[in-house]
């Protein structure tokens, strides 16, 4: 089976997925293109089609509504998308990170390339960094992503990572789902006007992490874990029952498996379930379910779980749990 990550690069410690070739700290942009396999760019084309005059150079027709986007090194075909599909180049995720890390003491930590060009990433470290009781820490980053393929708009999300276990999450600001700022390819990119915004959610900082104090310092009753296990994984009606159904387990069997390992996870065998903040707690609770996402979480590969974790359905998992829990502190 062929790997969902084409190349990818790191700084620092090896990250939590296992992947990637590691480099010297505070290297240039212009080395991190390189080793994170992002050193080309997407090219386009008119889709074309041959009319029933074949064989002629006159039958070969041009369809002006789309386009095929590929690879200039290997002129791999990377989509079909619409005339109106904004490109957002590989090297152009890099060099967002350009002034924030010469400037304004950011560092790079991962960067690299999934599903063959179709979808590319970096993240870097903004030091900002919070330790909750028992020397529980949590560092910020800022992680930036995009596609050509349509599947993800051109995201900058202000994430969260947990020393202990590298668990990720997306900062949630003032009651939002989200802190993540989308840029959709039918628009063009303009790095400064994002870091305009991106300026509001950084300094929001203090507030999310005051927020996860305060998760650290409730308590958790009785059946309550299982039941924010059960809302985050099967909704939130689920282990009720409807009168219908018959028992509560009926309605947990597509989840079991992942409910039981998680209240696992926050019942001792997750790590730094024992430390202070976490033990009991709804902030336990949270890095329960984010280990099991980014850790444990079925997928064929590490890759795949990487790239849902980040950006597809565990990403949606952890949310769901990040929102659910601050639901318990409202």
């Amino acid at each position: 089976m062929a790997h969902l990550i084409e190349t990818m690069a790191y700084a620092g410690e090896t990250p939590w997925h296992l992947l990637g070739t590691a480099l010297p700290p505070k290297q240039p942009i212009e080395v991190w293109a390189q080793q994170a396999g992002m050193d080309w760019t997407i090219r386009e084309t008119p889709v074309r089609y041959m009319s029933e005059d074949a064989g002629s150079f006159e039958a070969l027709k041009a369809f002006e509504e789309q386009k095929v986007l590929y690879r200039s090194d290997t002129k791999a075909a990377l989509s079909v998308v619409s005339s109106r599909y904004q490109v957002v180049q590989p090297q152009a995720v890099l060099e967002f990170y350009r002034d924030l890390t010469e400037v304004s003491g950011f560092e790079m930590e991962t960067a690299g390339v999934l599903k063959a060009g179709r979808k590319f990433w970096a993240l870097a470290r903004t030091g900002q960094h919070t330790v909750l009781k028992g020397a529980d820490a949590v560092d910020g980053y800022l992680l930036l992503a995009t596609s050509c393929d349509g599947t993800l708009a051109t995201t900058v999300t202000p994430t969260t990572v947990r020393v202990v276990c590298h668990n990720t999450l997306t900062m949630a600001i003032n009651g939002a789902s989200s802190s993540a700022i989308r840029v959709p390819h039918n628009t063009s990119f303009d790095a400064d006007a994002i870091k305009r915004q991106l300026g509001i959610a950084v300094s929001q900082w203090d507030g999310f992490m005051h927020r996860m104090k305060t998760l650290a310092e409730r308590k958790v009753k009785g059946k309550e874990s299982l039941d924010y296990f059960l809302h985050v994984l099967c909704g939130p009606h689920a282990g009720q029952g409807d009168g219908k159904q018959g028992t509560s387990e009926q309605t947990v069997v597509p989840q079991a498996r992942a409910v039981k390992r998680i209240q696992a996870l926050y019942e001792g065998q997750g790590r730094g379930a024992e430390l202070a903040a976490a033990k009991g707690t709804a902030w336990g609770l949270l890095n329960a379910v984010t280990e099991y996402v980014d850790h444990e979480r079925r997928a064929r590969s590490r890759e795949y779980r990487l790239d849902s974790a980040w950006f597809g359905q565990g990403a949606a998992i952890k949310q769901r749990a990040l929102t659910h829990a601050l639901e318990l502190i409202a």
